[in-house]
């Protein structure tokens, strides 16, 4: 195999492959268009100090590292199926030498294990790509916080034009607006935001929510 290309991956989704492809482009290419992380992140901050955080889908890292820069005595996780884009993330100065730890698997089921739950779980452009598997994800994520702790996610919602949700369909984004009443359901809203992007193309939504059952340690 030369430089530059990537090996077929035995067994892996679509979104595996998809992910393979686009690892080493991702940070480069999707400021144009995943809008919102750096709004999120300082949302958060506004709301609460947390100690302990875990990022669903955290790609390439990117996340993480300004988290590291705006929480500087957090306990940093990280969780992402693609080995691709962990691999970047592992090359981010910030989180190198325990600076964060990094998990590949999906996130079907609670992360925290025998460890303290977490203060902050977020979601950055993860959940719409969970199809199946967004509200497990978001069933983990009230297990995985402590009581009290919170649920942050920016995502997608929807758009006007059929033509152009089914071309982020075959990108693997579900835009349906289907999200919201779900968090909004079983987190007590702090955050509830929606935006238009490109002149209402689509919109994206913030969600900040509060965890209000004890989460199981």
């Amino acid at each position: 195999m030369t430089q530059g290309q990537v090996a077929e991956i035995p067994g892996a989704n679509p979104v595996q492959r998809y992910y393979a492809l686009h690892s080493r482009i991702y940070d480069a290419t999707r400021w144009s268009f995943l809008f919102g992380r750096d709004e999120i992140l300082h949302r958060v901050k506004a709301i609460m100090t947390p100690e302990r955080i875990l990022e669903v889908g955290c790609g390439t890292g990117r996340n993480l590292a300004k988290l590291r820069r705006l929480f500087p005595k957090a306990s940093l996780t990280g969780v992402d199926m693609s080995s691709h884009m962990i691999e970047v993330a592992r090359c981010r100065p910030e989180l190198r030498e325990g600076g964060a730890t990094l998990i590949e698997r999906c996130y079907d089921q609670p992360v925290h294990g025998d460890e303290p739950a977490y203060d902050l779980v977020l979601f950055s452009y993860a959940l719409s790509m969970f199809n199946p598997g967004w509200a497990a994800a978001i069933a983990s994520a009230s297990a995985d916080l402590a009581e009290d702790g919170c649920i942050a996610v920016v995502d997608f919602c929807d758009s006007r034009f059929e033509s152009f949700k089914r071309w982020m369909q075959v990108n693997h984004v579900r835009m349906e607006g289907h999200l919201w009443p779900v968090l909004k359901a079983n987190f007590e809203p702090l955050v509830d935001d929606r935006f238009n992007a490109y002149g209402g193309v689509w919109n994206y939504g913030i969600f900040i929510g509060r965890n209000t059952a004890a989460a199981p340690h």
